[in-house]
């Protein structure tokens, strides 16, 4: 058998040398050509028509070969068939000798196949054999199944009876003797029902794997979408980056121009000035050579009487003292642009030595960066991804609402913020005053009143235009084409930069009219801006843990200010609520305060804004002024304040105003960290946003408070739901 094998092997080994190049087959009847190589004689006269050539090595014979029979290689060819025909009977024998095998045959006749077992008499049988246990009533209790190979499994090996039994504590198979001796009092099942059970048991598993497994592959799949969206996004970055270098690069190409054009306009300029006196010089030199030319020849004829009456002046030039002009490129210009050039290098370079993360607030303190990096880079994304027909970023960078205006900071104008009119009599009842007391135009004298005037058509109060020549018509303002110095603007636009919220202050006498930042050099701002550990949006179920349940003190409401659902919401309205009178009430501004204070732990609530034009939400001590005018939210050292007005957000503590970016949010979380001494405000959407946090210790307990200006405007304390 060996032998045999190895020969077979061997023929295998040579099967590629027996093969026709032609029909890649076994050689039948191979032909031997001139040039060596061999072919069957039927495939070579199939491929000579026109001419005759080696189909494997192209070699052309003039006259057609004569063929001789490879007598040698047609008797390998012959052996190696043959030899494969055997080979693969044999496995076809071998192959339906084990499917045979696999057949469970009739323990009687021992050649018909079994059609069932019976675990009674412990046999199997074919149709025939079984027709006793079919017909015969003596076998009706005989217990009839499935073919069983092998049937000494279901012996039991203790008591050699047939395991009908399944113990449930033991998890095996047993006898009924068994049942009596050894697992006696144990719980017991049939091996059907056990099967059942197993199977129901693996099917739920079976489920539960194919249900992970289809979740597994959507997440692949998303993360492909996801990796597929990062691409997309990191080219829109690097486009927008692109763009915001090669702008750069522009402006200081431009700004090189300029630089470069305007020391050669200096030097044009000297020039032509040295050329001119050269000029004059030069006229001045051959005027006066002329003269001592004519002198000289008076002098030849000093012995004539005509030299005696001769008379002779000199040029005007010999008036002119020549001197050398010192001119040089230090004008103005030149200097002004050479130092810009040496102060923008150094700048440049001290921002440079800083990671990338605190640069934005070298150039501009303040800045949120989060929202405004993510705002500038898929606002320029957009565009570059618009002019070459791209579609719009995937959520994975979603840009924010538009910004709306920030406050000014050196270096730049402050940017006018935008005013929404309101009625005189509205206004008035709304700072605390009551119009029948005061007839039109009798407020205007108030100190608080600076700036502002009546349009006499329409009743409304407007900013009033202090700046030099007329008033500029109403419409969008064209954008400066170039910014004036920082010291100069403020003083020129501090009255007109008032807000609002001025206006609220009755306490005129303690700030003068039209202040700039630079005047409140000597207060320390207790505001600050969002720290580095809360500058990443937050999952809305971590903030939720610290949840807690608030209602409004109806004791300490305005009485402009409604309370409805439970003490939850505040509406503000021009009709007075008939509350009974109080020290705790808000005589002045239309505020209210939570019923609960808090001194310690961490506490989280939401509030739900109608609309954010005139609202405040924030923070106050228990000892806040409730009559005067400084009772204001922010306005005062005992509350803190974040507060919508028109289109401007505005952090105020101690009458100290950070003006932020308005995120135009509609629901409104602070969390409270007393331990931290920290309150974080978030524009609580799909997630929680924080814009602002304020940092102060606690004197006393804290209460919610919120400032609710605009009437029909409602803010209402959200049940907090994941």
């Amino acid at each position: 058998m060996a032998e045999m094998d190895a020969s077979q092997f061997s023929l295998i080994s040579l099967e590629d040398e027996l093969t026709c190049s032609i029909c890649l087959s076994t050689f039948d009847c191979p032909v031997t050509i001139p040039c060596g190589h061999n072919f069957c004689q039927d495939c070579l006269l199939a491929t000579w028509k026109d001419s005759y050539s080696c189909p494997q090595c192209r070699t052309h014979f003039p006259t057609k070969p004569e063929l001789k029979k490879n007598t040698v290689l047609s008797t390998v060819a012959e052996t190696f068939s043959l030899r494969t025909s055997k080979s693969e009977a044999s496995l076809t024998a071998e192959e339906s000798k084990g499917e045979k095998e696999d057949v469970i045959r009739c323990d009687t006749c021992m050649e018909a196949e079994a059609s069932q077992t019976c675990l009674t008499c412990m046999a199997s049988f074919c149709e025939e054999h079984l027709r006793p246990h079919r017909e015969n009533p003596t076998y009706r209790l005989h217990q009839l199944g499935q073919p069983l190979r092998d049937l000494s499994e279901r012996i039991c090996p203790d008591h050699h009876k047939l395991m009908e039994l399944f113990c449930s504590q033991h998890s095996r198979p047993i006898c009924s003797l068994c049942l009596q001796q050894v697992h006696k009092g144990c719980s017991f099942i049939s091996p059907e029902e056990q099967r059942n059970l197993k199977e129901t048991d693996l099917m739920g598993k079976l489920g539960l794997l194919d249900g992970k497994i289809t979740k597994n592959e959507n997440v692949v799949i998303q993360i492909g979408v996801m990796q597929d969206k990062l691409k997309d996004s990191a080219t829109n970055r690097k486009k927008a980056l692109a763009a915001e270098y090669q702008q750069m690069r522009d402006m200081l190409a431009r700004d090189e121009r300029e630089a470069l054009n305007a020391v050669d306009c200096e030097l044009e300029g000297g020039q032509t000035k040295l050329k001119r006196l050269a000029k004059k010089l030069t006229e001045n030199v051959d005027s006066m050579s002329k003269a001592r030319e004519e002198i000289h020849s008076l002098l030849s004829q000093s012995q004539t009487l005509a030299f005696l009456q001769a008379s002779f002046n000199l040029p005007p030039a010999v008036n002119f003292e020549p001197y050398t002009p010192q001119i040089t490129l230090d004008s103005k210009k030149v200097a002004a642009t050479q130092a810009f050039s040496a102060l923008l290098k150094e700048h440049l370079t001290e921002v440079f030595k800083q990671p990338v993360e605190a640069r934005p607030l070298i150039l501009k303190p303040g800045l949120n960066t989060d929202i405004v990096a993510s705002d500038a880079v898929t606002g320029s994304a957009t565009a570059s991804s618009g002019s070459t027909g791209s579609q719009p970023e995937s959520e994975v960078t979603k840009p924010p609402k538009q910004r709306k205006p920030r406050s000014h900071s050196p270096g730049r104008p402050p940017i006018q913020p935008l005013f929404h009119p309101v009625r005189l009599p509205t206004y008035m009842e709304h700072a605390g005053w009551n119009p029948p007391q005061h007839p039109p135009g009798a407020f205007m004298g108030h100190p608080f009143m600076a700036g502002y005037r009546t349009n006499i058509n329409t009743g409304i109060l407007e900013p009033q235009w202090t700046g030099p020549g007329p008033q500029p018509k109403s419409g969008p303002k064209k954008k400066p084409q170039k910014q004036k110095p920082p010291q100069a603007t403020e003083d020129n636009m501090g009255k007109r930069n008032q807000s609002m919220e001025d206006l609220l202050a009755f306490d005129g006498k303690d700030k003068p009219k039209g202040c700039t930042p630079a005047d409140k050099s000597n207060e320390t701002p207790e505001t600050s801006d969002v720290s580095p550990n809360i500058t990443s949006a937050e999952k809305r179920s971590e903030l939720l843990k610290y949840g807690t349940v608030l209602t409004l003190d109806r004791k300490t409401a305005h009485k402009r200010i409604a309370l409805s659902e439970g003490f939850t919401k505040a509406t503000v309205s021009d009709e007075h609520t008939d509350y009974p009178d109080c020290p705790e009430r808000f005589a002045v501004c239309s505020q209210v305060l939570a019923s609960k204070g808090f001194s310690q732990g961490r506490h989280y609530w939401e509030v739900k804004l109608s609309s954010n034009n005139f609202i405040g939400v924030g923070l106050a001590y228990s000892s806040i002024d409730r009559k005067g005018p400084t009772s204001r939210l922010g306005r005062n050292a005992q509350s803190w304040c974040v507060e919508w007005f028109n289109v401007k957000l505005s952090a105020w503590y101690n009458s100290s105003e950070t003006v932020l970016v308005n995120p135009n949010p509609k629901r409104i979380g602070v969390l409270l960290d007393c331990e931290e001494g920290t309150a974080t405000f978030y524009n609580v959407a799909d997630r929680a946003y924080p814009f602002h946090s304020f940092v102060f210790p606690f004197a006393e307990a804290v209460y919610p408070a919120f400032w609710i200006f605009s009437s029909g405007s409602t803010a209402s304390l959200c049940k907090l739901q994941a």
